[in-house]
């Protein structure tokens, strides 16, 4: 719980001059930054599922106890930020009933195995790809309104898929923990297949 609170406090935190516009990301970089999330998440779940069910739901202490844990909250904040992108009206009402949302369909729980994780990460993920590729150079300018600021949605999703990699890295630390290897989701790993596989 604790991390869904520190995790989308930045959501609500007083911003100053702090995440405004300008942030001179284009529509092909933010679309090359999410391509690359996809590939690491994809890579990650394919490692996860080496994992025995136990393995996968063991409590290892931490920031979410498990890797299935983690996982769903990758994918849990993912769906969040991906649902604020898209409201054109950002009441205090809505993000309220964002949170409940997001709890209710993102509990561990709901989520036995690898299986059901996958299930959800491609309904997520689908939906992702339309807003990613509809986005446009002058919309990832467009300010977003916060408590006592804006930020535009371009760091917005910079953030987003830096908060990804950052609990992936605890994926990999539960890996090893676990005698399981993890799999290397480094940006220049993607940027090199990339390029092997288009030669």
């Amino acid at each position: 719980m604790l991390g869904w609170i520190v995790d989308f406090y930045f959501l609500e935190a007083p911003y100053g001059g702090v995440g405004g516009g300008n942030s001179n990301m284009t529509k092909d970089d933010i679309q090359l930054l999410y391509k690359y999330d996809r590939w690491a998440n994809g890579r990650v779940l394919q490692a996860a599922s080496a994992l025995s069910p136990e393995e996968f739901t063991r409590d290892l202490g931490g920031s979410f106890g498990s890797v299935r844990d983690t996982l769903v909250h990758v994918i849990g904040g993912e769906w969040i930020w991906l649902q604020y992108w898209k409201e054109p009206f950002h009441s205090s009402t809505f993000l309220t009933e964002l949170r409940a949302r997001r709890d209710v369909l993102f509990s561990a729980d709901a989520f036995p195995d690898l299986a059901t994780v996958r299930s959800k990460w491609a309904e997520v993920e689908k939906d992702q790809i339309e807003f990613v590729n509809r986005v446009t150079s002058e919309l990832l300018e467009k300010m977003l309104p916060f408590r006592d600021g804006h930020v535009s949605l371009a760091h917005l999703m910079q953030h987003l898929a830096n908060h990804s990699t950052y609990h992936r890295g605890q994926v990999a630390l539960m890996m090893r923990q676990l005698g399981s290897e993890p799999v290397a989701t480094d940006f220049h790993v993607f940027l090199a297949e990339g390029r092997a596989t288009a030669s």
